[in-house]
């Protein structure tokens, strides 16, 4: 019987490029995004990897949306979901605190926190059913350190951090494992999202060094989920060699 990864934005960047990994492992795929047309092509790329490909555009902070899309998955197919990547998450803005747009704050929150216990809460109940899985969130360097500027960004990838722990409590009776990746400066879409589509200032932000590529994480993502039933690894933080802190770069 196929597995299956279940992944939250994986319309592009890390989350594609995890999907695309874990497809050659033969892994079935439950890809969720807001961008449908990104998972049709993503779907057809991978189909003569992967067959067992379901995608769904699904926006994590919508609870009953996320409970409704969910509810509609075979039940054969619920059975058999071990991993849950939680990767669905965004900057918005960076400003001083007191400059800071509420709605950017919102939209940090309610995807970055409130989604991933959205979809985490609904997947829970088939990977206790297996009495196994692996949930792997993945945050950032700023769930480490805050960097100026980065004031409620960072707060809710700390709180992802501290929330991963408590689910590793809460979970491990059922024998399921629960990591966290905090990457480094990753080249994705992640910057001109948080710069709301300005290219020349998203591009500013990898000029002088090599920073991480999404097939990074999602190397780091297929080491976690193949190591020995009796290892677990907890945290990984990952930069890119001319990174030393959230700030401090080597740049030529």
């Amino acid at each position: 019987m196929v597995k299956y990864a279940f992944i939250t934005g994986a319309s592009s960047g890390f989350g594609a490029a995890i999907a695309t990994s874990l497809a050659t492992e033969g892994y079935g795929l439950i890809l969720t995004a807001r961008r449908l047309d990104r998972l049709v092509a993503l779907k057809e790329t991978l189909a003569e990897v992967s067959p067992d490909i379901i995608i769904g555009a699904v926006d994590v902070r919508d609870r009953l949306a996320v409970n409704q899309w969910v509810e509609r998955l075979d039940d054969v197919v619920k059975q058999n979901v071990s991993i849950l990547i939680n990767n669905a998450g965004l900057a918005a803005g960076r400003a001083p605190i007191d400059e800071g747009l509420v709605s950017d704050w919102e939209q940090m929150i309610d995807t970055n926190l409130t989604g991933l216990l959205n979809v985490t809460q609904a997947v829970i109940p088939w990977l206790k059913m297996r009495n196994e899985g692996h949930i792997i969130n993945i945050t950032s360097i700023a769930a480490k350190e805050a960097y100026p500027q980065g004031n409620v960004y960072c707060a809710t990838k700390a709180a992802v951090d501290q929330l991963t722990k408590g689910m590793r409590m809460d979970l491990l009776p059922y024998g399921i494992k629960v990591s966290s990746i905090a990457p480094g400066a990753a080249e994705t879409e992640f910057s001109l999202v948080r710069f709301k589509g300005d290219e020349s200032q998203a591009s500013a932000v990898y000029q002088g060094f090599t920073p991480l590529d999404a097939t990074d994480i999602a190397e780091a993502v297929h080491f976690i989920v193949t190591r020995p039933p009796h290892v677990s690894i907890h945290d990984l933080v990952i930069m890119p060699a001319a990174q030393a802190s959230a700030t401090l770069f080597k740049k030529d």
